[in-house]
C-alpha cells in the first residue's frame, strides 16, 4: 500500500503544470506585462509644447506662401492654412501652460500664436508671463515689441528694441526690420498720421546708423586683437 500511494502521488505531481509548481503548487502565475507609465504634468506640457511648435512652423510657412502668392485664390487658401495652423498651435500652448504654468517657452509661443491670430492683448499678457518667469528672455522681448507695433504703441516698441539691443543685437535687428515694414504698411493705410510716421522713421534711421557704427567698431576691435 505504501508503494502504491507513492506511485499515485508521483503521478499527481507529474500532472501539475510547471507554472503551478514554480509558484508553490497553487498560486496564480504572475503576469509579465507591465502597466503603461503615467506621464507627469511636466512631460505632458513638453509634449504639448513640441506639438505647438510644429504647428507654428506650419503656420509660418503658410503665411510666407500667402505673402508671395500672386493669385488671389492661392493667397486666400494660404492665409486660411496659416490661421488654422496658428489656432491649432495656440490650443497646444494653452494645454502646455495648464500642465506646467512655469514653462516660459510655452507662454512665449502662446503670445506668438495669439499675435498671429490678431489677439494682441492676449499676446502681451502671455509675453508678460514668459518674461516674469525668465527675465530678459530675448525672444519674448522681440515678439512683444512686434505686438506693441500692432497696437500702435510706438514708445513701448522702441523701448523693446533698446532692451534687446543691450543683450541680443541679432533679435534687435529683426525687430528694427519689423518696425520698418510696419511703418511702410501704415503709410498706405487710411487714418495714419504722416507726422508720427515721419518721426518714427527718423528714429529707426538713427538706430540703424548707431547699430552700423557699433558693428564697425566691434569688427575693428576684433581685427586689432588678432594682430
Amino acid at each position: 500500500m505504501r508503494i502504491a500511494a507513492q506511485v499515485l502521488s508521483g503521478c499527481l505531481i507529474a500532472g501539475l503544470s510547471p507554472a503551478l509548481l514554480a509558484n508553490g503548487g497553487g498560486s496564480m502565475p504572475s503576469t509579465s506585462m507591465s502597466m503603461p507609465r503615467v506621464q507627469s504634468p511636466q512631460e505632458k506640457a513638453r509634449d504639448a509644447y513640441n506639438d505647438g511648435v510644429r504647428a507654428v512652423k506650419k503656420g509660418d510657412k503658410a503665411a510666407e506662401n500667402a505673402a508671395h502668392a500672386t493669385d488671389a485664390s492661392q493667397k486666400d487658401k494660404a492665409n486660411k492654412e496659416a490661421h488654422d495652423a496658428y489656432a491649432a498651435a495656440l490650443a497646444k500652448f494653452q494645454e502646455a501652460v495648464q500642465q506646467d504654468a512655469r514653462l516660459a517657452e510655452a507662454w512665449n509661443y502662446y503670445g506668438y500664436s495669439s499675435r498671429k491670430l490678431g489677439n494682441y492683448d492676449d499676446a502681451l499678457a502671455a509675453y508678460g508671463k514668459a518674461l516674469a518667469l525668465k527675465p530678459g528672455y530675448p525672444d519674448a522681448l522681440e515678439y512683444r515689441g512686434e505686438a506693441y507695433l500692432g497696437l500702435n504703441r510706438l514708445d513701448e516698441a522702441k523701448q523693446s528694441y533698446l532692451d534687446l539691443y543691450a543683450g541680443n543685437r541679432q533679435l534687435a535687428g529683426k525687430l528694427l526690420g519689423a518696425m520698418k515694414g510696419w511703418s511702410a504698411t501704415q503709410r498706405g493705410a487710411s487714418g495714419a498720421s504722416a507726422e508720427n510716421l515721419d518721426e518714427f522713421d527718423k528714429w529707426i534711421h538713427e538706430r540703424e546708423q548707431i547699430a552700423a557704427q557699433t558693428a564697425a567698431l566691434t569688427r575693428a576691435g576684433t581685427a586689432a586683437s588678432w594682430r
